[in-house]
Protein backbone atom coordinates (compact mmCIF):
# COMPACT_ATOMS: atom_id res chain seq x y z
CA UNK A 1 0.00 0.00 0.00
CA UNK A 2 1.44 3.49 -1.07
CA UNK A 3 1.66 6.02 1.77
CA UNK A 4 -0.19 9.14 1.52
CA UNK A 5 1.89 12.32 2.36
CA UNK A 6 0.61 15.11 4.51
CA UNK A 7 2.36 18.04 6.80
CA UNK A 8 1.63 20.21 9.69
CA UNK A 9 3.00 23.64 10.55
CA UNK A 10 3.48 24.82 13.44
CA UNK A 11 4.13 28.24 14.75
CA UNK A 12 6.00 28.88 18.17
CA UNK A 13 3.88 30.22 20.92
CA UNK A 14 6.58 32.11 22.42
CA UNK A 15 8.62 33.74 19.38
CA UNK A 16 11.39 34.44 21.75
CA UNK A 17 11.94 30.93 22.74
CA UNK A 18 11.76 29.46 19.33
CA UNK A 19 14.46 32.34 18.69
CA UNK A 20 16.70 31.68 21.70
CA UNK A 21 17.10 29.15 24.02
CA UNK A 22 19.33 30.89 26.64
CA UNK A 23 16.32 31.30 28.64
CA UNK A 24 15.11 27.80 28.21
CA UNK A 25 13.79 26.23 31.15
CA UNK A 26 14.19 22.27 32.25
CA UNK A 27 10.69 22.32 30.88
CA UNK A 28 11.52 23.32 27.54
CA UNK A 29 14.66 21.46 26.93
CA UNK A 30 12.66 18.49 27.47
CA UNK A 31 9.91 19.12 25.05
CA UNK A 32 12.58 19.72 22.52
CA UNK A 33 14.28 16.63 23.63
CA UNK A 34 10.52 14.98 22.65
CA UNK A 35 10.00 16.91 20.03
CA UNK A 36 13.07 15.35 18.45
CA UNK A 37 12.66 11.89 19.40
CA UNK A 38 9.06 11.69 18.01
CA UNK A 39 10.24 12.90 14.95
CA UNK A 40 13.51 10.64 15.12
CA UNK A 41 11.59 7.64 15.60
CA UNK A 42 9.14 8.50 12.60
CA UNK A 43 12.46 9.22 10.56
CA UNK A 44 13.66 5.80 11.35
CA UNK A 45 10.61 4.29 9.83
CA UNK A 46 11.23 5.67 6.49
CA UNK A 47 8.10 8.23 7.32
CA UNK A 48 9.73 11.85 7.21
CA UNK A 49 10.16 13.57 4.20
CA UNK A 50 11.28 16.84 5.18
CA UNK A 51 11.46 18.78 8.58
CA UNK A 52 12.63 22.05 9.80
CA UNK A 53 12.24 25.70 10.83
CA UNK A 54 12.38 29.06 9.33
CA UNK A 55 15.03 31.20 10.04
CA UNK A 56 13.20 34.23 10.62
CA UNK A 57 14.89 37.04 12.27
CA UNK A 58 11.78 37.16 14.96
CA UNK A 59 11.53 34.27 15.81
CA UNK A 60 7.57 33.68 14.55
CA UNK A 61 8.64 31.86 11.17
CA UNK A 62 7.01 28.44 10.77
CA UNK A 63 8.32 25.19 11.48
CA UNK A 64 6.96 21.97 9.22
CA UNK A 65 7.25 18.74 9.16
CA UNK A 66 6.23 16.80 5.86
CA UNK A 67 5.66 13.03 6.58
CA UNK A 68 4.31 9.70 4.98
CA UNK A 69 1.26 7.84 6.55
CA UNK A 70 -1.24 5.08 5.72
CA UNK A 71 -4.23 7.12 6.41
CA UNK A 72 -5.53 10.44 7.15
CA UNK A 73 -6.59 9.28 10.62
CA UNK A 74 -2.83 7.78 11.31
CA UNK A 75 -1.43 11.25 10.40
CA UNK A 76 -4.26 12.75 12.45
CA UNK A 77 -2.50 11.04 15.46
CA UNK A 78 0.91 11.50 14.44
CA UNK A 79 0.16 15.26 14.57
CA UNK A 80 -1.68 15.28 17.77
CA UNK A 81 0.99 13.36 19.42
CA UNK A 82 4.29 15.98 18.36
CA UNK A 83 5.40 16.91 21.77
CA UNK A 84 5.89 20.28 20.35
CA UNK A 85 1.83 20.93 20.13
CA UNK A 86 0.62 18.23 23.36
CA UNK A 87 3.20 20.75 25.75
CA UNK A 88 1.98 24.08 24.03
CA UNK A 89 5.77 25.39 22.40
CA UNK A 90 3.51 25.58 19.13
CA UNK A 91 0.68 26.07 17.66
CA UNK A 92 -0.45 23.82 14.44
CA UNK A 93 -2.13 22.84 11.61
CA UNK A 94 -2.37 19.57 9.74
CA UNK A 95 -2.93 19.26 5.97
CA UNK A 96 -2.92 17.05 3.32
CA UNK A 97 0.23 16.90 0.90
CA UNK A 98 0.36 15.90 -2.42
CA UNK A 99 3.52 15.10 -5.11
CA UNK A 100 6.27 16.23 -2.93
CA UNK A 101 9.40 16.17 -5.64
CA UNK A 102 13.31 15.29 -3.72
CA UNK A 103 16.06 14.16 -4.70
CA UNK A 104 15.03 10.73 -4.46
CA UNK A 105 11.98 11.41 -6.18
CA UNK A 106 11.64 9.37 -10.20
Amino acid sequence: MEKLHFMYVMRPTDPAKALNRDGWTEYDHETFDLHMAHLNGALAAGNIVLAGRTLDPGGDGPAIVVFKAESAEKAQRFFEAEPFITRGFCTATLHPFSNPITKDSE
